[in-house]
């Protein structure tokens, strides 16, 4: 009789919720007191703006495994790789002159081509990774609504088109901008073998840096181009170690290598020096080709944009590291408006 007791007693603090999932229903019985709203939620939604953009509401159901693959719905990568070989560009300009309209319209091309097509390298690398982080597992080749034969077709066409924007350049810029494909090629692998694949990323999606100045004037000046490509390779380290943070505890159970498990709980003020030394290199660049005072004026805005950046991050909040990570595209965007006040103004 006891026992009828207790358990009538343990039954009447708690009230049933049904959960509905697809067609079927499950019940649970959750305490009194506690938040009917399920942690669940929680777990789906925090990659909700990875895996849920428009291409899966809109896109016709044969094309969404390549949209996803190149990461067509999700372009913030496509601004990171384009601003550094914009800004190159501005700088090569005759002071007066805003940078060629035509070259900037191939850069853009260009970005949004060979971003799509590091993003298959990089699938094809890491497909058995992808499988086991829950940020990626929905990623086209690691769910199998792809196979290899498949993304290989696409990186063929992705590697033609982008090689149809290169051979308009001059060829001194041609040769540049090719050897930038060993980088692409050699990123997926690094996060196996250093902490560092964050760095590697940098030389890779900052090699704009050269190819702009060079295709403006058929060469390097690499008094201005090298502070600028460091500038763009400590940018990177600071969003994309931001952006690491949220598969740390994935990366760690299958031995995947980053900045986010090298820097733990000291990112803030690594990345905060990493800020100092982009906005350093920027300032150097902007120097060397005699910049005007609205290009200061910018850098110090920007210089404001990385400090919240970094020290506003939760290094353990996907959805606030992924609003940091996309918030890059304005500070590329001010660094290229600032170049080009400080050539016209």
């Amino acid at each position: 009789m006891s026992q009828l007791l207790t358990c009538r007693a343990a039954i009447s603090a708690c009230f049933l919720r049904q959960n509905v999932r697809g067609n079927g229903i499950r019940m649970q019985l959750i305490p009194r007191g506690f938040s009917s709203i399920s942690n669940e939620k929680t777990i789906d939604d925090k990659f909700a703006i990875e895996k849920k953009t428009w291409a899966e509401k809109y896109s016709p159901e044969w094309m969404l495994p390549y949209i996803q693959l190149a990461r067509i719905n999700r372009p913030a990568g496509t601004y990171m790789l384009l601003w550094p070989t914009f800004w190159s560009t501005a700088l090569a300009a005759p002071m007066g002159a805003f940078p060629d309209p035509k070259l900037l319209g191939l850069f853009a091309t260009g970005a949004f081509i060979m971003r799509g097509a590091g993003c298959t390298i990089n699938d094809m690398w890491d497909k058995d990774f992808d499988k086991q982080v829950e940020r990626t597992n929905q990623r086209p080749l690691a769910s199998g609504a792809l196979t290899y034969s498949q993304a290989w077709k696409f990186l063929a066409l992705q590697l033609s088109a982008g090689l149809g924007v290169l051979i308009q350049l001059n060829p001194y810029t041609i040769g540049l901008g090719a050897s930038s494909l060993a980088f692409v090629a050699a990123y997926p692998y690094m996060k196996r073998v250093t902490y560092w694949p964050q760095a590697m990323l940098g030389l890779t999606f900052n090699y704009g840096a050269l190819v702009g100045w060079a295709a403006v004037h058929g060469s390097c000046d690499w008094s201005v181009v090298l502070p600028l490509y460091g500038a763009g390779i400590s940018w990177t380290l600071v969003y994309d170690t931001l952006y690491a943070h949220q598969d740390k505890n994935d990366d760690k159970r299958i031995g995947v290598k980053s900045t986010a498990l090298l820097f733990g709980e000291n990112t803030k003020p690594i990345l905060n020096a990493f800020s100092a030394a982009t906005i350093l290199g920027l300032g150097t660049a902007g120097y060397m080709v005699g910049l005007s005072a609205p290009f200061y004026m910018g850098l110090s805005a920007a210089a404001g944009h990385l400090a919240w950046q970094v020290n506003t991050a939760k290094i353990n909040d996907p959805l606030n590291l992924q609003e940091r990570f996309a918030s890059n595209k304005y500070f590329g965007a001010l660094i290229f408006a600032s170049i080009v006040a400080g050539k016209v103004l």
